[in-house]
């Protein structure tokens, strides 16, 4: 990476993200006494993608109580689920509470990672085409890594009318009665849908796969309930008894032999594709678009939604479903493989991101540790993984917050709090012995991989077998479901915060 400079790092600990990750990191960072960390962000603003986002509906998908710090609960969230704009303001007031402004480099992409063995410290390249230095990283760039800019259909550089994209919405535009496309029906297409459908001219939404989207209830917060979650233990026990209910499932799928397994996940899904049948029914009445709408697959096998309005939108005459495959863009709107050319003035491209679970996320050269050792490289060659979801032997110094098996079914901060702390916890101790080199001991990861992929057989077996038709990012590219750690959420947390350290190899440099 060019010339290396004979200096010490510019900062002891560098932090790559300001999503929920990098302020739970920074925040874990000064309870630890460490004063000598970055925090860079590609962004001019914390939150991550709840800053980049901001098109219309946006809400957080599970209640507001679980999608919060525990160090920083909120009593006074106006809705049951919190909108987007709510999320972004509470993450800036997090942030400014707990000092970490200071520590904020905005406007700064890490474009490679190179770790150098003669001075023990990580080489970070710049966007702009500087370097900086650090003796230890901890990468936050969360679990959507970034938008997928080429939605995969040809044609799209001669469209001539105006595109939109979940992560870079342009509030200025009006929609008021024109045409519109939305190609795709996952989380944002969902919350966009019902949103401007009785604003614009006409809507068309192209389906590749059914959605599962249930109604979401979303009253208002009333203030005697905003009263009583001020009163401490609160918050922690409601959210707490949701955590044990999830765990339980988590558990009792990983745990149970897989002959019991199989014809049991085969009959709660069929159970539950009945069911839904029975929803459309109560909520769409043409019986042509129910049955366009009716996944013919488990729900949890892709990332279920919840959105009253959603279902209720194809009641609209102006709101079309289209489940023919586009074939190409062309100048004015979208020709479909029927020879069906439809025309729009405005196209929504909801098709979703780049995640952490897919091997193909990590570009080669992005990062490079230990004897040459490539992330990029590594993942394809040999699956994703890590110890405890954070580290890899290969990578001194360097912890990721969403790593594989990560997801432990909670929301995002309460598991990117404990991977803060597993990173923390180990750079600490660095500090306390005076090392300058911490890395995972191949024996210790290798036992760890072991024992979450044998625990993952359930969920593979889901994903890769019994739905192996429906595609989704909860089975990546390998056929192995790398996003859920199987063996649920308390399991993960005392692991991260009690890691024995003999599972670690700590040296320093020769004075």
């Amino acid at each position: 990476m060019g010339a290396e400079r004979l200096s010490a790092p510019d900062h002891e600990v560098v932090v790559i993200g300001a999503g929920p990750g990098g302020i739970a990191a920074g925040v874990e960072l000064k309870r630890a006494g460490v004063r000598d960390f970055v925090i860079l962000e590609r962004a001019d603003e914390v939150g991550g993608s709840w800053h980049e986002n901001h098109y219309p509906g946006l809400e957080v998908d599970i209640p507001s109580l679980a999608y919060q710090y525990s160090f920083a609960r909120n009593p006074d969230w106006s809705r049951l689920f919190a909108s987007g704009a709510e999320v972004k303001r509470y993450h800036r007031e997090v942030a400014r509470r707990f000092g970490l402004y200071p520590h904020l480099r905005f406007g700064t992409e890490v474009t490679a990672e190179e770790w150098d063995e003669d001075r023990h410290r990580w080489s970070l390249r710049l966007a702009d085409g500087s370097a900086l230095f650090a003796r230890f990283v901890i990468s936050a760039v969360g679990a959507f890594i970034s938008p997928k800019v080429d939605p995969g259909i040809p044609g799209l550089s001669d469209y001539r009318g105006r595109i939109q994209r979940p992560a870079d919405w342009d509030d200025g535009y009006d929609l008021a009665g024109q045409q519109v496309a939305i190609i795709g029906t996952g989380a944002s297409s969902v919350q966009i849908t019902p949103a401007i459908a009785g604003e614009v001219g006409s809507l068309a939404v192209f389906q590749r796969t059914p959605v599962w989207c249930l109604p979401k209830p979303n009253p208002r917060i009333p203030p005697a309930v905003r009263l009583a979650l001020r009163v401490p233990g609160v918050q922690a026990g409601v959210h707490g008894a949701a955590l044990v209910a999830v765990d339980a499932a988590l558990r009792t799928m990983s745990s149970t032999p897989l002959p019991v397994v199989r014809p049991a996940l085969r009959a709660i899904d069929a159970t539950a594709i009945r069911g839904y049948r029975g929803l459309l029914r109560l909520m769409v009445r043409d019986p042509e678009i129910r049955e366009r709408l009716a996944p013919d697959y488990g729900p949890i096998a892709k990332r279920p939604t919840l959105n009253t309005g959603y279902l209720l939108a194809f009641n609209r005459d102006n709101v079309d479903l289209v489940t023919t495959p586009i074939e190409r863009f062309t100048a004015h709107g979208l020709r479909t493989t029927d020879g069906v050319e439809r025309e729009f003035d405005m196209i929504v491209l909801a098709t979703g991101y780049h995640v952490f679970s897919d091997p193909e996320t990590y570009t080669p050269g992005l990062v490079v540790g230990r004897d040459g050792l490539d992330l990029g490289k590594y993942f394809t060659e040999n699956g994703l993984q890590a110890y405890e979801s954070v580290a890899l032997p290969g990578l001194p110094n360097r912890w990721t917050l969403v790593g594989p098996y990560s997801w432990t079914g909670s929301g995002w901060h309460a598991f990117v709090e404990m991977t803060a702390a597993h990173a923390v916890r180990a750079i600490s101790e660095a500090r306390r012995r005076g090392a300058t080199c911490v890395a995972v001991r191949q024996d210790a990861h290798d036992a760890y991989h072991r024992r979450v992929y044998r625990h993952g057989a359930a969920m593979r077996y889901y994903l890769a077998e019994l739905n192996a038709h429906v595609p989704t990012y909860y089975r990546n590219s390998q056929g192995d479901s790398t996003y859920i750690r199987p063996t649920g959420f308390f399991s993960a947390r005392r692991a991260h915060h009690r890691f024995p350290f003999s599972d670690y190899d700590f040296d320093r440099l020769p004075a």
